[in-house]
Formats: structure tokens, C-alpha cells, sequence
């Protein structure tokens, strides 16, 4: 439950800061960093809950967390502008840090449910990811797993490793997350893309 509630807290914090800056980027108003931030923290789970049968409501649950997303959305909102001027890489850095906590949590919750493989597969990725779906929707531009650098791939890795029962500690729960990070942001840095191809 220790390492359970970590990464709730960690991907709850990242993606709350992550929503807010996104608002800023499309310059929405204090109510829309709100929005986006609380979004961004809860809307994985939520997408999560659907997908394996468990009720949405569960998610009114955390209160705490709502609490500590609403003060993180207001400190990181009312920042000064010359700290978020390094957008580029701090949404990014938060962005990626919420993705892997929340896609190991989402293949924690299908492991610990009894369920295949597939659906801890499945609940990383769309954990990971749902909430910043829903946030970029919002924002009007397209999601960022769907046409930027390789992103929901590296969800695999809390799906496959934690869904077959290979790592079932907290020391390998993090170690999953720091290889997500990684990976994300070299493939940020690098502009790594997957295959791509277009009709005319």
C-alpha cells in the first residue's frame, strides 16, 4: 500500500502541474488551470475504473489528493512568468513523470484484480495516458500520444513486467518508473517517432 499510495501521490502531483501549464500555454484563466490540472490528475483513473469494471465513484475517495492537486495547480499557476519560461522541459519532465507513476498503478490495480496480462497492458496505458487525453482535448490541440515522440510505448513496461508478476516490490515499482522518465525524455530529446504513414 506504501509504494500504492507513492506513485498516487507522485502521478496525482506531476499531472496537476502538467494540466496548469498546458492552461497557461493556451492561455486559459485561472478556472481553466483548474480544470485541466484536476482533469490531467483524475482522468486517468477514472478511465482506468471504466476499463476494469470498478465504479467512477471511487474516485471521490481521495480527498486528500483533491486538496494537494488544488494547491499545486495554484502555486504553479501564480509562479513567476521567468521560472516558466523552461515549459519545454518542465512540462515535458512532469508529463512524463505522471505517465509512468500512474501506468504502474494501473497494472498494480489489474495485477492485483487476478486479471491477464492484456488488461494490466492495458490499464498502463490508458492510466498513463487518459488523463492527459482528456487535457489536450480540452485544450484544443490533438493528444500528445498520438502524434509526438514516442510516449504510451513505454507504458509496456509497467504492463508487461508488473502484469506477469516479475516485479512486485516497491524497489522495482521505481525502478520501472525511473526507466519510464528515461525513456520518455530521451525519446523527447531525440526525437525518436515510431513508424508513420499517411494516406493522400
Amino acid at each position: 500500500m506504501l509504494a500504492w499510495d507513492l506513485l498516487n501521490l507522485i502521478g496525482t502531483v506531476a499531472f496537476a502541474i502538467s494540466g496548469a501549464i498546458v492552461a497557461m500555454e493556451v492561455k486559459y484563466d485561472l478556472i481553466g488551470a483548474y480544470i485541466l490540472g484536476f482533469v490531467t490528475a483524475f482522468g486517468g483513473g477514472a478511465v482506468r475504473n471504466l476499463l476494469i469494471g470498478l465504479p467512477v465513484t471511487t474516485l471521490w475517495e481521495q480527498g486528500n489528493l483533491f486538496i494537494i492537486a488544488f494547491v499545486f495547480i495554484t502555486i504553479t499557476y501564480f509562479l513567476p512568468s521567468f521560472i516558466l519560461t523552461a515549459w519545454g522541459k518542465l512540462g515535458v519532465f512532469f508529463d512524463a513523470i505522471g505517465l509512468g507513476a500512474f501506468a504502474i498503478q494501473g497494472a498494480i490495480f489489474a495485477y492485483q484484480m487476478a486479471l491477464p496480462i492484456s488488461a494490466s497492458i492495458a490499464a498502463a496505458a490508458l492510466t498513463g495516458t487518459g488523463g492527459g487525453m482528456i487535457r489536450d482535448l480540452l485544450a484544443g490541440r490533438r493528444p500528445l500520444f498520438l502524434e509526438k515522440e514516442i510516449y504510451i510505448l513505454w507504458t509496456l513496461f509497467a504492463g508487461v513486467l508488473i502484469g506477469s508478476g516479475i516485479v512486485r516490490s516497491m524497489i522495482g515499482y521505481f525502478t520501472i518508473l525511473l526507466l519510464i522518465v528515461v525513456f520518455r525524455m530521451l525519446s523527447v530529446h531525440y526525437g525518436w517517432y515510431l513508424p508513420k504513414r499517411s494516406l493522400p
